[in-house]
Order: C-alpha cells, then structure tokens, then sequence
C-alpha cells in the first residue's frame, strides 16, 4: 500500500473514524483503524456497536489495507508539520509514514483481523437538513437514561407518523420530545437509536443548513450518511414508554416565563446544591413570581423570577439539574409552563406552537427543606 495525502484532511478523517475505536479492548485489533487504499482513501472504526467509514481524497499510488492502533495514529499526526504525508506498506506490514524530515516506521496489523461492520438494508431512506437532525438530538439527549436495567430507555424513539418526525427521550424522572415535519418520508416507523450513537452523530453532524443526512433504518441496525461519512450502529428492541399516556392532558394553571431569567435564578440557586449536598428546589408559585429557595448543610438561598400570570400559593419541588436541562434545551425566548398540583408534573411547551415538549416530575417536599 502506499498513498500520499494533506495532513489536515487526515487528521480530519481520524478525528471522526476514531469516534467509534474502542479505547480498552482485550481485543488489540479494535483499538485501532482500518486503513483502505483503493479508488479513495477509506479509515474505518468499529468497537462491534459502532461503525464509522469516512471517505477522504488522497493519491494513491498503489492499493491495500492495513490497520494501525487509532491513538499513536492520531498523535503522530496531529504532531507532524502541515504538508503532504506520505504513506507506504511493505508486504510484512512495516508501515513507514513520512512527512518532511520526520519518518516513523510502525508495525501494523493485518486487514483480515479487523471485524466487518453489518450490511444494512438502504431500501427505506429518510432525509433532512444536518442543523435539523442536529437539533432534535441535542434537544432530546439530555433525558436518555443510563439505566442499564431499561435498556430500550438508553435511546431516544424515533417516530414518524405521516410526515411528522418525533424524537423522544425518558429516564422515568423527564421526558423530552421535538417534533419536526419532513417531506417525502417512507411509510411510519418507529425505531430506538442508543442515546451514545446519537452523541457522536450528533458530534460529526454540521450546522451548515444546506447540507443533508440520509438515513437508513433496517431491521436490527441504522446507516447515517453524514458528508464523506457513513455512521452504523444496532438499533435497540423492546417496548418504548407510552409517552403520549405520561402527558397530563389538563392543567389547572398556565404561565408564560423568559427562558433566561429561569436559568439564571435556577443557576443562582443552585450554588448551594452539589452531588454530596442534593435537596430540592422548592418553587412557590405566589402572585406574580416564582419564589425559588434551597436549604442544604452549606446554607440557604433564594431568588425570584417573574412570571405573566398570577399564580396562587402553589408549591413544588424540583431536582435543580433536571429543570436546568430542560429550560436549557428551550431555543425560545418564552415558555408556557403548565402546572396541576404540587405532585404533578411540570410540562414546558413553546409559547406558540408545538415544537418541544419538556416534561419534569417534581421531588415531594419535606418540612423544613
């Protein structure tokens, strides 16, 4: 094998292959990447649930295919001067890559050893804007459970009914839901993409608006194509949480509130709270604020934030973390919140519209806290 290619074009495409290259393996072959040299260039990671090829350009001067461990790969070429590297395998895998005066001569292994990533079925194709796909991930993830005991709750259900794309996330504490139209979608399906995919997609997903995902959900497995990348991971079974059930359908008060000031006098808050020192925020819904106070071993605090309707001597009790999730993931200025009694759910939806749901349950409330 032996090919030349820009430094900062490879190291692009090891950054991005690398994403799915086990870091602790007892299978040696895992930590590293395939290297392909034919019509393109082509590193490929697998860690046997996630794959990633990535396509790059390079002069090829003759083909092969050896793999080499993805971390001492990156380092060198991440320390190489900014030019053109070159690459060449010898037929007892001495791998020599040069570039300027430096030159390093490494052992690789062969192709054979590496796993082959699952074929999947592209017979079913759904397509979107990047920023779009993006969005509704980084929207969702923060409620995806690492509850092991649940697996299918560790991903977010993809739900497409009649052109509406749902995605939705629980972890039996929140609930979070955008929703999106798409034009010319396959049939309605529905599908669980482990929520540790769906960071790293959402990692190599670009925020330029004219360019578009395809995505190929089959069977046991899901295809991305995100640029010159092609992104495999398994899909999860079992029965997805009825979502819509989990939704309070009424509510005795609805308030409007800027998103930002909620934040910042959650944040304030919050000071006083840490993961040795966990006690609710108490909320007091009383006129026309939100009285927000916490009491831990450090001390207390307290703060306010305005709210558009008068809401009468209502108490709640709230995990900080989980009300400064969701508000964070709100992109609106304002919010309705919708509140029942002080055991109820607080549901965050936008002032107009439909596009999130944020669902958060409240922590009961002790004397004294």
């Amino acid at each position: 094998m032996k090919f030349s290619c820009e430094k900062s074009t490879l190291l692009d495409a090891i950054h991005t292959a690398s994403r799915a290259v086990s870091t602790k393996s007892t299978i040696a072959v895992l930590e590293g990447l395939k290297i392909t040299a034919d019509s393109k260039l082509t590193l490929t990671g697998y860690d046997l649930s996630i794959g990633i090829r990535t396509f790059l350009d390079a002069d090829i001067i003759q083909t092969g295919e050896i793999v080499l461990n993805a971390k001492l790969l990156g380092d060198i070429i991440r320390k190489l001067p900014d030019d053109v590297i070159f690459f060449e395998t010898d037929d007892k895998l001495l791998t020599t890559i040069k570039c300027g005066k430096s030159i390093f001569n490494l052992v690789a292994s062969p192709a054979n050893d590496f796993p082959q990533m699952p074929e999947v079925n592209c017979a079913k194709q759904i397509k979107m804007a990047q920023p779009m796909l993006k969005s509704m991930i980084a929207q969702t993830i923060f409620a995806v459970s690492d509850n092991e005991a649940k697996p299918i709750h560790t991903g977010c259900l993809f739900e497409i009914e009649q052109n509406n794309l749902n995605v939705i996330a629980v972890d039996g504490y929140r609930l979070s839901i955008r929703r999106e139209i798409l034009q010319n979608t396959p049939e309605n399906m529905k599908f669980v993409v482990p929520g540790n995919a769906l960071r790293e997609i959402e990692r190599i997903l670009s925020d330029n608006s004219e360019k578009v995902v395809s995505i190929y959900p089959d069977e046991k497995h899901i295809l991305f194509e995100i640029n010159q990348t092609v992104f495999i991971t398994r899909l999860i079974d079992g029965e997805f949480l009825n979502y819509r059930a989990a939704i309070p359908q009424k509510s005795d008060k609805n308030v409007i509130v800027n998103v930002q000031e909620m934040i910042n006098a959650i944040e304030r808050v919050s000071l006083i709270v840490s993961e040795k020192l966990k006690n609710p925020i108490r909320m007091h819904f009383d006129g026309p604020v939100i009285k927000m106070s916490c009491i831990t071993a450090l001390g207390k605090s307290y703060d306010e934030c305005p709210i558009d309707n008068p809401v009468d001597n209502l108490e709640i009790g709230f995990n900080n973390k989980y009300l400064l999730d969701a508000f964070r993931a709100c992109n609106n200025e304002k919010v309705k919140l919708s509140l029942g009694g002080a055991l109820n759910p607080m549901v965050i939806n936008p002032v107009d519209g439909e596009k999130f749901t944020y669902l958060v349950l409240p922590v009961r409330l002790k004397s004294g806290e």
